[in-house]
């Protein structure tokens, strides 16, 4: 009998199960923000202030990135949004507060380190209340931040420390005034303080070519006097608490007149006992149940 031709199987080699590296690039970056939030930390403890200060920065705008990589890569995922509230936590609560300890508060003693704890602490209720409120705000608050947001309240704790490089004041580095403003930028991260989230702000046509220029200047005063353009911006950042306060209010009142408005025509309709179709043949007309 002739003998059958066993055909071979292929065997199909198994493909490699697991995250491309565009997926993972976010999550690199938030690594690499707590990495230079640590890094400020040990500057600070070889007195390398600037290069402290510098690394908070640097933490800040790969803050900044991390979330635009991940909506550009479509890489979002619950684990990315875990670690960059923890990498927050670090780079922007623990890690200034200790650059703040070891530069002055120490002097203060026990009240030194509890406004250390205090500020930490601060950032990190921040940051929970952030991550409990995502898409619990109305509409017209799209624009607004609850409070100081966590990369900006670490800078502008840093403020008396970029006062000294910039201007020379000895005064700054006062314990008692350092613990004050610390104690002052913990409560404003807490705060219901509306503050402008510029990422989302709307630029009208006939202002780019103005906003163009403005960065222009910015970018030849950080290259020229770095440590007074950024004190500049970090009090322009201040003075504009009271606008954007206003301007959130003016929303507010705004938002609960249309309210009030749409209430009103409602009431003005028809009785709520009766439906809106006639009744047909010898029915007699339904009630609409009342709550």
């Amino acid at each position: 009998m002739p003998r059958r031709k066993s055909k071979r199987k292929l065997r199909r080699i198994p493909r490699f199960k697991g995250l491309s590296i565009s997926k993972l690039i976010p999550n690199m970056i938030t690594v690499g923000a707590t990495c230079a939030g640590l890094t400020g930390v040990r500057f600070a403890l070889n007195d390398k202030w600037e290069f402290a200060v510098v690394a908070i920065i640097v933490a800040a705008v790969l803050d900044a990135l991390d979330g635009r990589m991940a909506r550009l890569l479509k890489s979002t995922s619950e684990f990315g949004a875990e670690l960059d509230s923890l990498s927050d936590f670090v780079a922007f609560g623990v890690a200034p507060a200790f650059i703040l300890y070891f530069w002055t508060l120490h002097a203060l003693g026990g009240i030194g380190w509890a406004v250390t704890l205090f500020l930490a602490i601060c950032c990190g209720l921040r940051l929970a209340r952030f991550n409990t409120n995502l898409g619990k705000l109305p509409p017209y608050a799209y624009n607004y931040f609850t409070g100081v947001p966590a990369p900006a309240g670490a800078i502008l704790a840093l403020l008396p420390l970029i006062g000294t490089f910039a201007f020379g004041i000895d005064n700054l580095r006062t314990p008692g005034v350092v613990a004050i403003w610390s104690v002052i930028v913990a409560l404003l991260m807490v705060s219901t303080l509306p503050t402008f989230a510029f990422k989302k702000v709307k630029i009208p046509q006939a202002a780019i070519l103005p906003l163009l220029v403005a960065a222009g200047l910015l970018v030849a005063g950080l290259a020229g006097a770095p440590w007074r353009t950024l004190t500049i911006l970090l009090l322009l950042y201040i003075v504009s608490f009271g606008y954007s306060a206003l301007t959130f209010r003016r929303l507010t009142k705004e938002a609960e007149r249309m309210h009030e408005e749409r209430d009103s025509e409602d009431d003005k309709g028809e009785p709520a006992g009766l439906t809106d179709a006639p009744p047909s043949g010898g029915d007699k007309p339904r009630l609409r149940p009342v709550e």
